[in-house]
């Protein structure tokens, strides 16, 4: 046999792409080329695998004068990464006629050392996935990323350490199946652990700030975007990495389709994320790196963040672009990036955090400190925030200086699993509603999509939901029109209101509803 065709995939966007392995052998000068549009690494690839074939025990491929050519298909897709060594390894063996079985149905990947070692991968669990949905039953890749892929029901998964315990249990070339030696074995389907770690930041370990906590309440139990505002050091960076305990666990599909993306990104290292992420990147991050893109898309923090926390500290000292590359994320849950060689469309529902002082030296307003900013000076760091960003944030909350005596108080406020289990009562009636009118699991046959948080309402699933009283919409009306909101700012004073109501297990939104959301938004021209 010269000819051997055997199945492997990468990484494409979020998503996996199957690739077809040929491989064919004629006699000849020794040559050996892959085709099929691959990058420096899939080139470099033909060295990796002569090396493991020899250190597996079979005669090198450098040795034999032929002519081997590898292609890759579909030939259109660009090919990147170390995905393909285990299957190119295998294909020539069949092609050489070192080994023997059916490849049908099967799916190879990993990387190989050049003493054949199997090394991991990143995107494991949707190229899992996309194997399962194109009709493979089994997929061999590398042990560190078998239990990621043993998420997917329907799937034999075969965690191996190295090439040669692929073929010693592979290869009927030898012994039967019934005495050949069993190296590698099923791996067992992943279950969920949702037991978490000791909380470094609780509610009850933050003095004072009652103000910012019950924002932080809201924002977690309707999914608003919360802003912070105040002097340095006293507490947003801490009320922050605590908020994120206050969220609800994610759901099975939940984690699928987060563990998928961190993955992609190569930040799982083989774990499953079971949690709502928090990301935290630092105000020097560039753009591409917030938001996404390069030559050929990859995801950012945004869709990192999604399903969990986008944190961004000292929010004005990110660079301009990066802040208004934000509305359309804020906006609609997504961030589409377009280039010359491609475009993609990328989930990015997270929860916005941002901190924020409230001049650059941290001390306008400061009744202990003295303000040093010049004029100029205040005058840019208001610019970088432009009308459109702020009315996207929800809720904007004062964080400020705390007494000295409450300082050395033991905590005594309420802590992060009473405040927590508010928000789950929250969110369940949230999702009871949704589901009824056909925006969660049933379908959406009459809100026409899925959504399962207050913050997620359009203007039109906004006027079939809350339905406040004339008195009420009076009351909102005059508010708005002395706060001169914008369209958008009103319309987010309602949703806010409506998750202050479900706090208070209220089925219509009430005056003092309407009050307290007015107070979150920002005290400055909109």
């Amino acid at each position: 046999m010269s000819f051997a065709k055997v199945y492997s995939a990468q990484v494409n966007l979020l998503r996996g792409a199957i690739v077809t392995i040929e491989v064919d052998l004629s006699r000849g000068l020794h040559s050996f080329s892959v085709v099929g549009l691959p990058d420096k690494a899939v080139d470099e690839s033909k060295d990796r695998v002569s090396g493991a074939i020899k250190n597996s025990g079979f005669q090198s491929p450098k040795a034999k004068n032929q002519k081997i050519i590898v292609s890759l298909s579909p030939a259109d897709l660009k090919k990147e990464g170390p995905f393909f060594d285990l299957a190119i390894a295998i294909a020539y063996l069949l092609a050489a006629g070192d080994i023997k079985f059916d490849s049908e149905r099967k799916i190879f990947l990993g990387e190989l050392g050049l003493d054949g070692t199997l090394r991991g991968i990143r995107g494991a669990l949707p190229l899992a996935q996309e194997a399962k949905r194109m009709g493979f039953e089994e997929i061999y890749l590398p042990k560190e990323n078998a239990a990621e892929a043993a998420l997917v029901d329907g799937l034999a998964v075969f965690g191996a350490g190295s090439l040669r315990e692929v073929l010693e249990h592979l290869d009927e070339s030898k012994k039967p199946a019934e005495a050949r030696p069993k190296k590698i074995s099923i791996q067992p389907p992943t279950k969920v652990n949702y037991q978490k770690e000791a909380a470094r930041s609780d509610f009850s370990d933050i003095r004072g700030q009652e103000g910012a906590k019950r924002g932080l309440e809201i924002a977690a139990a309707g999914g608003h975007n919360i802003a912070m505002y105040g002097p340095p050091g006293t507490g947003k960076t801490m009320l922050a990495r605590a908020f994120s305990q206050l969220l609800p666990d994610l759901s099975i599909e939940e984690v699928l389709e987060i563990t998928g993306i961190h993955s992609v990104a190569g930040s799982t290292r083989g774990e499953l994320v079971c949690f709502p992420p928090f990301r935290a990147p630092h105000h020097t991050s560039s753009y591409v790196s917030i938001i996404g893109g390069g030559t050929f898309p990859k995801p950012g923090e945004v869709t990192l963040a999604h399903r969990g926390v986008l944190f961004l500290d000292e929010f004005p000292e990110f660079e301009k672009r990066v802040i208004e590359s934000l509305r359309q994320p804020l906006e609609d849950n997504i961030v589409s990036i377009s280039r010359a060689r491609g475009s993609a469309i990328f989930p990015s529902n997270f929860i916005l955090v941002a901190a924020m002082n409230p001049c650059p030296c941290g001390n306008a307003g400061n009744k202990q400190k003295a303000c040093i900013c010049k004029p100029s000076d205040l005058d840019r760091y208001k610019r970088k925030l432009s009308g459109p960003i702020i009315d996207r944030i929800d809720l904007w909350v004062s964080v400020g200086n705390v007494d000295y005596k409450k300082l050395g108080e033991e905590g005594s406020g309420e802590t992060s699993g009473k405040i927590r289990e508010r928000v789950l009562k929250a969110r369940k009636i949230q999702e009871e509603r949704f589901s009824a009118l056909g925006g969660s699991a049933s379908g959406g046959k009459k809100l026409g999509k899925n959504i399962t948080t207050n913050s997620e309402m359009n203007v039109k699933e906004l006027g079939s939901i809350v339905k406040p009283s004339k008195e009420v919409r009076d009351l909102l009306d005059d508010s708005a029109e002395r706060l001169a909101l914008s369209a958008r700012a009103y319309h987010r004073v309602l949703k806010i209101a409506r998750t202050i109501a479900d706090l208070e297990n209220s089925e219509t939104v009430e005056a003092n509803h309407i009050l307290e959301a007015i107070q979150y938004r920002p005290k400055v021209t909109q």
